[in-house]
């Protein structure tokens, strides 16, 4: 079911079982090659920072330095794929490639410079080469649906939370909750200034969810997602979603993974709670790809 109703979701969410893998197996990052932050894309992202002069090669530095952690705390297998100056936000492949066991999903995304990158030929090649089949979205006319920028999943039980906005739309949601094939999704309106679900909400291994709450524009929405997860819901204020506390990802059943910049904003009671929760903490500085208006969570595109 896919849904508006948030006590319907919340019924249907509480039967899903939790039979499916949890987090990722391993997990594809783009190199920033030649970084520069979009204009076309700073009209509808708030976090972008284009006034600041950015330096292409910290950029790269700091890509390297996530790679590098996430294969050897993680232990996840990382492949890295070329970047390309004429497709800045490809540093954010998640909001454009996403997948299912047996399926690559490419999403519709919004910005002429996004949809050229949801057109590069390698990244489908290496899932077709794995048997992968391919399924573009902006294949219907007036679908807009950036992936798992506008869609958050609890991979572990099926479940969608897609945020409306101007990066995902009715359209973009129904064929999101069909493509990842999700038993139950909740569809809600972000609130004024937020762009991508996953800057506000973080679903983590399948038994915890970090949100912010303000971020959500009806608030039986968010109480919906707080119920749904009881003790494991972890709220977050508005000064910590802007760090990009929400913008996490668990990328073991026991590993919360974010940005330097966004470790440093945990309130303390935030910290114990994901501590009391069973997750280690694992941070990357990365400032220079963060003035791009996403972190480390956007960085990072997962392989079931």
């Amino acid at each position: 079911m896919i849904t508006r109703d948030p006590d319907a979701f919340l019924a249907a969410a509480r039967r899903a079982p939790a039979d499916r893998p949890a987090t990722a197996r391993e997990v594809l990052l783009v190199r920033p090659d030649g970084f520069r932050l979009s204009g076309e894309t700073a009209t509808d992202n708030a976090y972008m920072r284009p006034a600041l002069a950015v330096d292409p090669a910290r950029a790269l530095a700091e890509h390297r330095a996530l790679a590098a952690a996430i294969r050897a705390r993680a232990g996840l297998a990382v492949t890295v794929f070329d970047g390309d100056p004429a497709t800045p936000d490809a540093v954010f492949p998640n909001n454009v490639f996403a997948n299912v066991p047996g399926r690559l999903v490419i999403g519709a995304m919004r910005h002429p410079e996004r949809q050229r990158e949801s057109r590069r030929a390698d990244i489908p090649a290496w899932f077709a080469a794995r048997g992968c089949a391919v399924e573009r979205l902006d294949a219907e006319a007036g679908v807009v649906a950036e992936l798992t920028g506008s869609l958050v999943i609890d991979r572990a039980r099926g479940l969608g939370f897609i945020g409306l906005s101007e990066r995902c739309n009715e359209a973009g949601a129904r064929a999101m909750h069909r493509a990842f094939e999700l038993r139950a999704s909740l569809v809600f309106d972000l609130s004024p200034g937020e762009y991508h679900t996953n800057v506000v909400l973080a679903v983590l291994a399948g038994r915890a969810a970090i949100v912010c709450r303000e971020a959500i524009a009806d608030p039986a929405a968010a109480a919906a997602i707080v119920a749904l997860y009881g003790d494991g819901a972890v709220p977050i204020t508005v000064a910590e979603k802007a760090a990009f506390v929400g913008n996490a990802i668990a990328l073991t059943p026991d590993q919360v993974w974010m940005s330097a910049t966004a470790e440093r904003a945990l309130a303390p009671a935030t910290r114990a709670h994901l501590r009391a929760l069973g997750f280690a903490l694992h941070t990357v500085a990365m400032p220079e790809l963060e003035k791009a208006g996403g972190s480390l969570r956007c960085c990072v595109a997962e392989v079931y």
